[in-house]
């Protein structure tokens, strides 16, 4: 009980701090033009898990906004824009679940340099991110959410990465299907714990 009041009470102080405000218009920043850049070569390469990824740079890019525009609202106006990512995070995993399925009949194989390229950027891009929000991880819901978006980040990079050398090794599409496999089901448990913590948080408010 000791645990919850102290989250209770002490997350509007970590919030509202000045480095976490910056670290999320940092991030926000970085995700809307990385976006722009793995969309561009998701489509270009044929790649379904960098079009994954791009889609869930998007997607933090909205979730940080969010996060922005609650920043000095209490926990509960938190843990319901908590409820909303989590949700967000829920929508992109089924979404990549069903396009990966869908690229397994009518997919080729992509261009792993392109993909290989761009996930490097990506990579160090969301890497500095993750370090920047790393010290505002164990919040409240709606920061709980922000760090795990940009963890999510930094794993499917590095498997993007993986699966680059994967199509170059065989040839097939398969090891790009496999990561955005992966991918989808990250963002599904992920965004279920997110739920799951917020509607927690917003019983005990309520009680």
């Amino acid at each position: 009980m000791s645990a919850s009041c102290c989250n209770s009470a002490c997350a509007p102080q970590t919030t509202l701090s000045p480095g976490y405000r910056k670290a999320l218009w940092i991030a926000l920043i970085v995700n809307v033009i990385m976006f722009a850049i793995e969309i561009g070569g998701g489509l270009k390469s044929g790649s379904v898990s960098l079009f994954a990824d791009a889609v869930d740079f998007a997607g933090d890019a909205a979730n940080y906004g969010i996060s922005l525009a609650v920043l000095s609202m209490g926990l509960a106006w938190k843990s319901r824009a908590a409820l909303m990512k989590g949700a967000s995070m829920v929508a992109f995993g089924l979404f990549i679940l069903g396009k990966t399925g869908w690229a397994a009949f009518c997919g080729l194989p992509p261009e792993p340099s392109i993909m290989g390229a761009i996930a490097v950027l990506a990579l160090i891009a969301n890497g500095g991110v993750a370090l920047m929000l790393y010290a505002f991880r164990k919040g409240d819901a709606n920061m709980r959410s922000v760090w795990l978006c940009s963890r999510n980040d930094a794993i499917g990079n590095i498997a993007v990465m993986a699966a680059a050398a994967g199509v170059l090794g065989t040839g097939t599409a398969w090891p790009d299907l496999a990561v955005a496999l992966l991918m989808g089901g990250l963002a599904l448990f992920s965004g279920i714990s997110v739920i799951g913590h917020a509607r927690l948080e917003l019983l005990e408010e309520a009680v």
